[in-house]
């Protein structure tokens, strides 16, 4: 399992705000556990941030480093979404991944944490 140790954050900048910050990774990449096949997918990351942001370099990072995992797709989702809320603690997030389909199914997964904003 990639190590999440690579992941940074930064001081929001206006922690007295709710605003939404919206990542999207359109090339992210992982492994089917069963079949060996290359999974491709978009990893997208709303937040309402509290005290800290992702810092975006290390996020792509942390990314890229489940190229070559094999892992299911409920799995990642959840992996990512419990790397990201551990190390920023936000008021709120949703992590979602859509996958390029295969044998005719595309799949998506996603996660919410925290309290939905108004």
């Amino acid at each position: 399992m990639p190590d999440k140790s690579p992941l940074e954050c930064f001081d929001n900048p206006s922690p007295d705000r709710d605003y939404v910050i919206e990542h999207v990774a359109e090339e992210f990449t992982s492994v089917c556990p069963k079949t060996g096949h290359p999974d491709f997918g978009t990893v997208t990351l709303r937040y309402i941030p509290a005290s800290r942001c992702v810092e975006l370099k290390s996020l792509k990072l942390y990314l890229q480093a489940y190229r070559n995992e094999g892992i299911f797709y409920e799995a990642v989702t959840n992996k990512i979404a419990d790397d990201l809320a551990e190390l920023m603690q936000p008021k709120w997030m949703i992590l979602r991944t859509d996958w390029t389909g295969r044998g005719g199914i595309s799949s998506s997964v996603e996660v919410e944490l925290g309290s939905a904003p108004d």
